[in-house]
């Protein structure tokens, strides 16, 4: 069987560097869930050698700043399960209480309908987000 993110980016690329890379990914309801995955194919955080794990988690933390600082939202979520692709990669979601399972985890169950329109404005808020993910990942490449 072929690691799905060993195969492909796993959603839509927003910056990729020597070690990893960082993606959106397409999970309706939550227009602001990226992903960073780390680009070798590495089971488990603890499998990465020191400097590497730090490498990792200044990528998430970057990726945490800028939402907070785009989108202001409620809440931001990191998590690292792995249990269905067990490939390396954090998810770091952007959460606001108007969302369908807020403040349920994005995988419980939905608790409301959509909400369109806030969706679209965050929608809306991505491009100039990612942008400036682009530029604050940048020096990680050399890292």
């Amino acid at each position: 069987m072929v690691c799905p993110l060993c195969a492909e980016d796993g959603g839509a690329l927003v910056w990729r560097g020597e070690r990893l890379r960082v993606i959106r990914a397409q999970e309706a309801g939550f227009p602001a869930f990226y992903r960073v995955v780390w680009n070798a194919h590495v089971a488990e955080f603890s499998d990465l050698a020191a400097t590497e794990r730090a490498h990792c988690m200044e990528a998430v933390t970057v990726v945490e700043q800028a939402l907070r600082q785009h989108l202001s939202p409620t809440k931001v979520n990191i998590a690292a399960l792995g249990n269905m692709v067990p490939h390396l990669h954090w998810h770091v979601i952007a959460r606001f209480d108007w969302d369908t399972h807020f403040p349920s985890p994005v995988w419980a169950a939905a608790q409301r309908p959509s909400p369109a329109a806030q969706e679209a404005a965050v929608q809306a808020l991505l491009p100039a987000l990612e942008s400036a993910l682009r530029l604050q990942l940048a020096p990680l490449v050399a890292a």
